[in-house]
C-alpha cells in the first residue's frame, strides 16, 4: 500500500483559495489512481475530485467543478487539490486517497487514504 500525507489547509475566507497537497511514499506512485474527498461534521464523506494514473483523465464533484483542480507530479510523488473561490459550505476535512484502478468517484475504489487536512472557510 502506499502512505498518503495531506497539507495545505487552513482557515480562510469566503471567496478566497487554497492549495492542499497529497505526498505519497512509494516508488508505484504512477501506477494508482489518485482522489479527494471531504467530510464535513455531521456528514458522511463525499467525493471532490480523482485522477487518473498518467493525470490524463480528471473527473469532479459537481460542487466543485469550476472552482477546484485536481493535478498531480509522478516524479515527486504528489497530488494537489487547487480550490478557489471557496464557499462556506466546503468546510471539511479533506482526505487523499490511492487505488489502483480509475475510479469516477466510488469512495469503496480507493484502498489507501491519508489521515485528512481540515479546511475551514467562514463567511
Amino acid at each position: 500500500q502506499v502512505q498518503l500525507v495531506e497539507s495545505g489547509g487552513g482557515l480562510v475566507q469566503a471567496g478566497g483559495s487554497l492549495k492542499l497537497s497529497c505526498a505519497a511514499s512509494g516508488r508505484t506512485f504512477s501506477s494508482y489512481t489518485m482522489g479527494w474527498f471531504r467530510q464535513a461534521p455531521g456528514k458522511e464523506r463525499e467525493f471532490v475530485a480523482t485522477i487518473s494514473r498518467s493525470g490524463g483523465r480528471t473527473n469532479y464533484a459537481d460542487s466543485g467543478k469550476g472552482r477546484f483542480t485536481i493535478s498531480r507530479d509522478n516524479a515527486n510523488n504528489m497530488v494537489y487539490l487547487q480550490m478557489n473561490s471557496l464557499k462556506p459550505e466546503d468546510t471539511a476535512v479533506y482526505y487523499c486517497a490511492a487505488g489502483s484502478y480509475w475510479s469516477a468517484g466510488a469512495s469503496s475504489d480507493f484502498g489507501s487514504w491519508g489521515q485528512g487536512t481540515q479546511v475551514t472557510v467562514f463567511s
